[in-house]
């Protein structure tokens, strides 16, 4: 298979694995409760990250012939993810500490929310109106925006919104169900929370990978107590149990953020958004195909509405960031492959938006 096939492929499994969560994260919290379905899967996929770091460490140690470690000869940062001349890399660093903890607890705010929502409507819904986050991100976070987004931008944004709904509105225009408002809560604190990703990690030298780990052990220690009441019932979980669990905190987790890290290194981060952004339209096929959820004309509409809105706001967004920092010269920056700092600084979540922010293809985790 020619590498851009390959690399497109490993985007859209990401996407793909990613529309699944929102039905193993329904599935799961219908035979557990909410908070100790987060708890598990933070503690699975910190375990995971651990591991992944230390492996990290070692490989490190052994390439500096088992050195201790010691400050190379230059002054100054290393650069992000690599580890400073003749000395193996650290578990974090201080910034991935001071960034990775208020993260953690954004990030858990986001997952709660989401959790709740998408435990009360349907899969299909949470994976379609979480999109939201797209168009939300960039009213957020208006850094490369001066002079604010053109008026097309809140023309998709209009089509977003009417195509929420048209989702809530099911069978006919009734009082939203609370897990479609749980999941549209959802949305505007993810786009907080990727809005804030962008401003804390900005100047920063640090490892996703290792901001991930710092993230989630945050996670796992503040879910801990409140999951603490409800953790005997992982005593009664089936095997189908415990594999939506694994699922969620391995597949949608650790291993999507290890490949889209991997693929977005090998692609421009226009078509990795283009890619990733798929989420949405695999969430539905899961819910539809493996759920049984219905689509009627008007959810049907609104599904289509919501695709067609964020690929718009996505567009928009990326040509006003461009042009807003095109030298005086009215040429084009020249491009650059994106690089792990750049994206996904954080691992997928529960029921999590597709790249929230459109330019970076960013996601929220664990």
């Amino acid at each position: 298979m020619p590498d851009a096939r390959r690399t497109d492929a490993v985007l859209l499994l990401v996407a793909l694995v990613w529309g699944s969560s929102y039905l193993a994260a329904q599935t799961a919290t219908a035979v557990l409760p909410v908070l100790v379905v987060l708890f598990v899967r933070y503690a699975l996929s910190a375990v995971a990250c651990l591991g992944l770091v230390a492996a990290g460490r070692l490989s490190d140690v052994r390439r500096s012939g088992g050195r201790p470690a010691v400050e190379g000869p230059s002054v100054g940062k290393p650069a992000a993810g690599k580890p400073a001349a003749g000395r193996p890399s650290a578990w974090w660093t201080r910034d991935e500490v001071r960034t990775g903890v208020p993260l953690g607890l954004t990030q858990a705010a986001v997952l709660i929310v989401e959790t709740y929502g998408v435990a009360h409507t349907s899969a299909a819904n949470a994976g379609l109106i979480i999109s939201l986050t797209i168009v939300l991100t960039p009213l957020l976070d208006r850094t490369g925006h001066p002079g604010g987004l053109p008026p097309s931008f809140y023309a998709a944004a209009g089509v977003c919104l009417l195509a929420v709904g048209l989702l809530m509105s099911g069978n006919g225009f009734h009082a939203p169900r609370l897990g479609d408002l749980l999941m549209l809560a959802a949305a505007v604190v993810r786009a907080g929370h990727v809005a804030l990703v962008g401003r804390l990690t900005a100047g920063r030298a640090v490892r996703p990978l290792h901001l991930t780990t710092v993230q989630t052990l945050v996670g796992a220690a503040l879910f801990l107590l409140p999951a603490s009441g409800g953790l005997p019932a992982l005593a009664r979980v089936d095997a189908a149990g415990w594999a939506q669990l694994l699922h969620l905190a391995l597949f949608c987790s650790v291993f999507a953020f290890l490949a889209q890290t991997w693929a977005v290194q090998r692609t421009s981060a226009s078509r990795a958004g283009l890619l990733l952004g798929t989420e949405p339209i695999w969430a539905v096929a899961v819910g539809v195909g493996l759920a049984g959820d219905r689509l009627t004309v008007l959810t049907g509409l609104g599904a289509a509405l919501m695709v067609a809105g964020t690929y718009m706001g996505q567009a928009v967004e990326r040509a006003h960031r461009t042009a807003a920092v095109r030298p005086a010269s009215g040429h084009a920056p020249r491009p650059r492959p994106p690089e792990p700092s750049d994206t996904a600084v954080t691992v997928p979540g529960p029921g999590p938006g597709p790249g929230a922010a459109p330019d970076r293809a960013e996601r929220a985790a664990p």
